[in-house]
Order: structure tokens, then sequence, then C-alpha cells
């Protein structure tokens, strides 16, 4: 009975221990993971947080800001950046759709054209001006409202006609998502 015991208890501590082994080993990759689901987004015009320059704004030129990527996985095969102001009055307002740019490109240069396509064969969509490419900020006088750059690097192209709405790419990304990154700048009106 004794040695039963003991082997039982034996059992039930190498158990134990298999068990906290394989949940570290969980919590690493899930960290690992985490780790790079992440991608970095700048802009050298305005720093996270910061105003937007007047120039990539419907007061100025209203060209797009030039951004830089680091941290697209290497399974990616393809990214989307999406623009937007959830500060605006009728809801979130939608600046930039742009989608199927190749995963080995790691920059968007200042004023991207406006058209169906751009070098490298990604495709833009239609903003909320119902235009193609970007509309920058353009708020009502009042408070700042904040615009996000979101940067997605999905597992599969989209493959959807130039002229998708916000709507049209996020239903057709779903469940490719790889990693994500954001950039967030502020505009306020005079």
């Amino acid at each position: 009975m004794k040695a039963g015991s003991q082997t039982k208890r034996l059992f039930q501590t190498a158990l134990a221990c298999c068990l906290a082994l394989d949940l570290s080993a969980t919590v690493t990759r899930a960290a690992e993971k985490a780790g790079k689901d992440h991608m970095q987004l700048t802009c050298t015009a305005f720093a996270e947080g910061a105003p937007i320059p007047a120039k990539y704004t419907c007061d100025g030129t209203n060209v797009s800001p030039p951004l830089k990527w680091t941290g697209v996985p290497p399974a990616a095969k393809s990214l989307v950046l999406i623009g937007d102001d959830p500060d605006a009055p009728v809801g979130t307002w939608v600046h930039w759709v742009l989608y199927d740019l190749p995963s080995s490109v790691s920059e968007l240069p200042e004023g991207v054209a406006r058209s169906q396509y751009i070098p490298g064969g990604a495709k833009q969509g239609l903003n909320d001006f119902r235009h193609l490419g970007y509309g920058g900020p353009c708020p009502p006088p009042g408070k700042a409202h904040r615009y996000f750059f979101k940067l997605y690097a999905l597992d599969t192209q989209l493959d959807l006609k130039p002229g998708a709405t916000k709507q049209d790419v996020e239903r057709a990304m779903e469940n490719h998502v790889l990693a994500q990154g954001q950039l967030v700048g502020t505009y306020k009106r005079r």
C-alpha cells in the first residue's frame, strides 16, 4: 500500500510538472506571437499623438503623408492601410483605403497619387469624400479630431477591384490578419 501511495504521488508530481512546463511553453509562444503581431508604423511629418501638419489636410495641399513601417511577418502576402476619423460628427469618417499592397513594401512616399492603382499593384478604395485614394483631415471647427492610420499584414491577397469601401475591405480581410500597427495624429481647424 505504501509503495502504491508513493508511486501515485510521484505520478501526480510528474503530471503537475508536465502541465506546468506545457503552460509555460504556451505562455512563451503567446508572448512571442504577441510580439510578432505588432508592426511599427511611423511618419516623418508627425509623431504618434501629435498634430498633423496642415499640408496633409484640406486646409493645405491635401497630400498623403509619408509613412514607413517595420515588423511585417514573413508569412504576409499583402498589406492593407486604412485611415479614418472616429471623432467625426456623423460617425467614423474614412479618409483612405489602400489594399493588396505587396508585403515587401515598407513605405509610402508623400503624395500618393489618387488613382485606382499605385506602383507595385496596390489598389485604392473609396474614402467617405467619395474619391479614390487619400482625403486629408477636414473636421468642422471645434475640438481636435484623432486620425488613425491602421496597417494590416494579411496572409492573402484580397483581389477586390479598385474602389472598394472600407467595409468591403474589412469583410474580405476577416480571419486573414497576421499583424497590425497604427499611428494616430490629430488635427484641429481654426
